[in-house]
């Protein structure tokens, strides 16, 4: 058959079109499209070839909106962080075996945490999950008197029943961090913080309170990092000039363990001969065979899983859990940790 006009002009195919097509009423397609009773086994197909033919795609979105429904959980989330980026695919799957569609709202340099956020309800979200907002808890709990708000990986302090919370026990994962190195013989052992960055603080005193535990309160050190590569090449460059260099690291993330990665290499230090490094997330770039980073992971499959599951019961008038919901992490030994020398 030759092209239709509407495919020659590269407009979007119509129900029209398509009826036109089949030599049916449009009546007929739209029954056919919304799979639904009134058409013999022969005109469906018919239909459907003749849909296939002129590329037709039924528009779900319009479908939705005139039954006053979006079925859209808006996502927020950090376009610079590989986490984030496992966390969105782990979504998408979880949505979509809900009934849901995914809209996604980058944070960037350049781009706000309150543009992201207008953006989605400004696309009539039905929910937000929100990727390790810095926002104040009090715009959160505002938030979530509009519509069901998830936060991933981060804690709210004060606690807020409005905001369903789930996270990573982030303490329990640098417990596990030192406890690993401590095992190896390591003693000095520095830790390169996180800042003010969604799970810094556990992070940081599940380090204190391991290495406390392991009698090496006097060995404690917390350098001034962040969530990048940059800040943690910085946090290394004064790891090395303070004359009291440590056995072994542990890093806030796996972007700040691989900036202090590349300085160490830089500088002539041998990973994990001179010293050890240990990351957190367990993201993509922790996988990399040429970096094969120790690090904590995270079960971002189940953060996903439950993150949809929250928002969709809250969606749904289905029970829901109030505050959080801890998920444990687990330790991934690979190459750039060994025995202290």
């Amino acid at each position: 058959m030759p092209p239709s006009p509407t495919a020659a002009s590269g407009k979007r195919p119509t129900l029209a079109d398509v009826a036109a097509r089949a030599g049916v009423s449009t009546a007929l397609v739209s029954t056919v499209m919304r799979d639904t009773k009134g058409a013999s086994a022969a005109t469906r197909e018919r239909i459907l070839q003749a849909a296939k033919e002129i590329g037709y795609r039924p528009d779900a979105r319009a479908r939705l909106l005139r039954s006053h429904r979006s079925r859209l959980l808006g996502v927020q989330f950090g376009l610079q962080h590989p986490f984030h980026t496992d966390l969105v695919e782990c979504l998408y799957t979880a949505a979509e075996a809900a009934g849901y569609q995914i809209a996604l709202s980058a944070v960037a340099p350049s781009r706000s945490e309150q543009h992201a956020v207008e953006s989605l309800l400004a696309d009539r979200c039905e929910a937000l999950i929100l990727l390790g907002p810095q926002a104040p808890a009090a715009r959160l709990a505002e938030l979530a008197g509009q519509l069901p708000v998830v936060s991933v990986a981060r804690r709210l302090r004060p606690p807020s029943g409005q905001v369903a919370v789930v996270r990573t026990a982030d303490d329990e994962g640098a417990r596990q961090a030192v406890d690993h190195l401590v095992a190896l013989g390591h003693r000095d052992i520095a830790h390169i913080d996180g800042g003010r960055a969604p799970g810094a603080a556990d992070r940081r005193r599940g380090y204190r309170t391991a290495m406390t535990r392991h009698g090496l309160a006097g060995h404690v050190r917390v350098l001034p990092g962040g969530l990048t590569e940059d800040e943690g090449a910085a946090a290394a460059r004064t790891l090395l000039t303070t004359g009291l260099r440590p056995t072994a690291v542990l890093a806030f993330n796996d972007r700040c363990a691989i900036g202090v990665l590349d300085t160490l290499l830089r500088c002539g230090v041998r990973v994990p001969a001179e010293i050890s490094v240990v990351g957190f997330d367990d993201s993509r770039l922790a996988r990399l065979a040429h970096i094969d980073l120790t690090t904590v992971g995270q079960d971002i499959p189940r953060l996903a899983g439950i993150a949809v599951g929250r928002a969709v019961a809250r969606l749904e008038g289905e029970p829901d859990p109030e505050g959080e919901t801890v998920i444990a992490p687990h330790l991934v030994v690979r190459g750039t940790t060994t025995t202290a020398g």
